[in-house]
């Protein structure tokens, strides 16, 4: 079956499914049509696997047959910027092999800080695209704020918490009172993340269909988007990130027993944990897979599935399941169910911001230990840190200790 057909046979099941939770409105589910929705959203999450499944490997099949690119047609009257013609050179190219002009276009676009040991930081237009791509890695980018500085140096970031103030009513005649506003401080530092050596043949690199600034880059995107994603998630603020885990203050702690499991109310009592001035759009649920098999098939009171499945609207638009009325955002980073795990997250995840200093530097290796294996290294450094500003804005659930 091709991928587009299980795609169809994964929104006809949520589709079934959806449509089985609208028509029985608030009466209570029969025991038969509880199982008839979790059979239907079994067969959906077996057919999301078979669809991961099969889209690795078409990425792997393109990758073995690079040959199918054919970027001169694709981009044939197209207009390249000369900062990406630049960067391309300075990818494709042996050092000894670029011409005056091509040296000093690429030293024009890409900055010469670190030349001479061949690096060269990555010009604004190439690095905002790398970064803007890590979202595709990763729910916390898609998920969080974001700040660009033009250093890495350590920074700390203003926050107050003003949930419980309120003003007063006073007499006639009779003087305000005074109620200072309380400023801390969270620290938003930057930390260096390697993509480790990307080594590409070099056949690749002499062959003009190649995309290999797509080729480069996809490989650094996917190392640096990963590590990024599990630490701003997991991170304990210890020479890394502080992740939204960490963080977070906890909202709900399941009952003694619930080391792998959570119910129904604990849902709704972690729901209720964020302050009704952030009960705005924008609020959504984060974990990772292993929990969504645990929620899915959750009833509430009367016996109704409390996950309403989503469906493909068209061709090109989608909405993403929710559960008791929230979007849901899969995050594979988060922790899965144990004892004391924090594996739930809900609220307003905008309130972790990511910090990126927007200096991305690229490094090419051209030496005998890659040379006799027909190979060129590419490496690439970024900074980027970040932190939960507003603990007020966002609550994860704890399993049980024991």
């Amino acid at each position: 079956m091709s991928i587009q057909n299980l795609r169809e046979r994964l929104g006809a099941l949520k589709k079934d499914a959806r449509n089985l939770l609208e028509n029985k409105g608030s009466a209570t589910w029969t025991k038969d049509e509880q199982t008839k929705f979790d059979e239907l959203m079994d067969e959906a999450e077996r057919v999301e696997n078979q669809i991961e499944a099969a889209q690795r490997l078409m990425d792997e099949d393109a990758e073995d047959s690079f040959r199918d690119v054919k970027n001169k047609d694709k981009d044939k009257g197209k207009k390249v910027d000369p900062a990406t013609a630049a960067f391309e050179n300075y990818l494709r190219k042996m050092s000894n092999r670029l011409t005056p002009q091509e040296v000093e276009a690429i030293r024009n676009t890409m900055s010469t800080t670190t030349g001479s040991e061949g690096g060269y930081t990555v010009q604004p237009i190439v690095a905002s695209t790398l970064i803007e791509a890590l979202k595709d890695y990763g729910a916390m980018r898609r998920l969080a704020g974001r700040i660009v500085t033009t250093n890495g140096a350590d920074l700390s970031y203003p926050s107050t918490d003003g949930t419980s103030e309120e003003g007063e009513i006073v007499a006639q005649n009779a003087s305000a009172s005074d109620a200072d506003v309380s400023f801390g401080t969270v620290p938003l530092n930057t930390y260096k993340f390697s993509s480790k050596v990307v080594t590409v043949p070099i056949e690749l690199l002499q062959d003009s269909n190649i995309d290999v600034v797509a080729l480069v880059n996809g490989r650094l995107r996917e190392r640096i988007g990963r590590i990024q994603n599990r630490l701003f998630t997991v991170g304990t603020g210890t020479s890394q990130p502080f992740g939204l885990t960490v963080a977070s203050a906890v909202g709900k702690t399941g009952a003694t027993g619930q080391t792998l499991t959570v119910t129904y109310d604990d849902l709704v009592d972690l729901q209720d944990s964020i302050d009704p001035a952030y009960q705005v759009d924008g609020l959504k649920w984060q974990f990772a897979q292993t929990v969504r098999r645990l929620v899915r098939k959750l009833k509430d009171t009367a016996g109704r599935p409390i996950w309403t499945p989503s469906y493909d609207e068209g061709l090109t638009a989608s909405r993403p399941d929710s559960l008791l009325g929230n979007p849901v955002e899969i995050n594979n980073h988060m922790p899965a169910p144990a004892a004391n795990a924090k594996s739930i997250s809900f609220g307003d995840h905008s309130k972790y911001i990511v910090r990126d200093a927007m200096e991305v530097t690229i490094f090419r290796f051209e030496d005998s230990a890659y040379l006799k294996k027909g190979q060129v290294g590419f490496l690439a450094w970024s900074r980027a840190g970040g932190n939960l500003l507003d603990t007020n804005g966002t609550k994860t659930y704890q399993h049980s200790a024991t």
